[in-house]
């Protein structure tokens, strides 16, 4: 058993003060110190290791319905984490064992065992649990090979393609047969590297021009799947480039995430029946059962090193926040991660 260190009598968390309105500003959060309680019965106490942020948390600071619900005011707010237990009170977790859960944006959480997962530090670094071998890591699988139906041969487009989904989507897409995998970025650095390291076959920095121009430049024979984590104009573009047959799988919309007015939804949409395409949207929450597949598909790719990929590491869970706010400027390459 490892040596675990004495919890502290309190410990810093990040809590949801008011509502966003727009763009999330600092005096809509507090960062506080809370006390950290003793694991009740079939409950362990970790000490958070790293924190994940993502787009979707976005959505949880609404009060609006969603498929999620929204965080709590005056409450620690809540994200995938990963650490090490140092109090357990539950069969088959152990003090010094490593855990992944949701409880995040904390230093120190009190988890319920079965709302925790052993994960290994041996056989991956702790943080790719919260990313390639984590949700987003099973978001882009599960989009890409079940929602969207891939098959050998398919033409791909992926959106947002340097973060943490679309940079995994784009690989696995290679990896499995596709004819021609195309990706949009936000600087000229990162569709660099979406084609010199990850392999994509083409890709356009959607700062440059119309993306329906860049796009149809990039697949002149259009494309059979389009994986959608942006919404708006590229989703726009994506169909009018859609071939016979073709699908898209909507997994988020990172473009409207902070708007105060409705978006404007694609002016194009007849031209689904002309292609017979479809658009379905999705969520990794319902495709846990493809968990062990993924693991064991992904998990060998990493190590064969024929999948590669990037974190943002910020330190300091006072920096938090500041790393919420990059993800939806679009500043990670990769995951965004907080190390404690």
């Amino acid at each position: 058993m490892s040596d675990t260190p004495t919890p502290p009598a309190t410990a810093r968390e990040w809590q949801l003060a008011s509502r966003p309105v727009g763009w999330p500003k600092p005096e809509d959060f507090a960062f506080v110190e809370a006390e950290v309680r003793t694991p009740g019965e079939g409950q362990v106490l970790v000490r958070n290791e790293y924190l994940s942020v993502d787009p979707y948390m976005r959505g949880r600071m609404s009060a609006a319905k969603s498929y999620v619900a929204p965080y709590e005011l005056g409450k620690a707010m809540q994200g995938g984490a990963v650490g090490q237990v140092v109090a357990s009170n539950a069969e088959g977790i152990s003090a010094g064992d490593h855990v992944l859960h949701f409880l995040g944006w904390r230093e120190y959480a009190v988890v319920d065992a079965k709302a925790a997962v052993k994960v290994d530090p041996e056989a991956a670094p702790l943080s790719a649990y919260l990313g390639v071998l984590g949700m987003t890591g099973l978001t882009a699988y599960a989009g890409l090979l079940r929602t969207a139906s891939f098959k050998e041969g398919d033409s791909v487009f992926v959106s947002g393609a340097a973060g943490a989904v679309g940079s995994q989507v784009g690989q696995i897409a290679k990896l499995k047969g596709a004819s021609r995998v195309i990706g949009s970025a936000g600087s000229d650095e990162k569709v660099k590297l979406l084609t010199e390291e990850y392999g994509f076959d083409a890709a356009f920095n959607y700062k440059n021009g119309p993306v329906s121009e860049q796009l149809r430049a990039a697949a002149p024979d259009g494309v059979d799947v389009y994986f959608d984590n942006v919404g708006g104009d590229h989703l726009e573009a994506a169909i009018g480039s859609l071939n016979r047959d073709g699908r898209i799988a909507v997994c988020g919309a990172i473009s409207v995430y902070n708007s105060t007015e409705p978006a404007p939804g694609p002016k194009n949409l007849a031209r689904l029946i002309q292609t017979r395409g479809r658009i379905e949207g999705f969520l990794v929450g319902d495709h846990y059962d493809l968990q062990p597949r993924f693991v064991e598909e992904v998990g060998a790719w990493i190590r064969s090193g024929e999948l590669k990929y990037r974190e943002t590491v910020v330190e300091g869970i006072e920096n938090n926040l500041d790393a919420f706010l990059g993800v939806l400027r679009g500043d990670n390459t990769g995951k965004m991660i907080v190390k404690l």
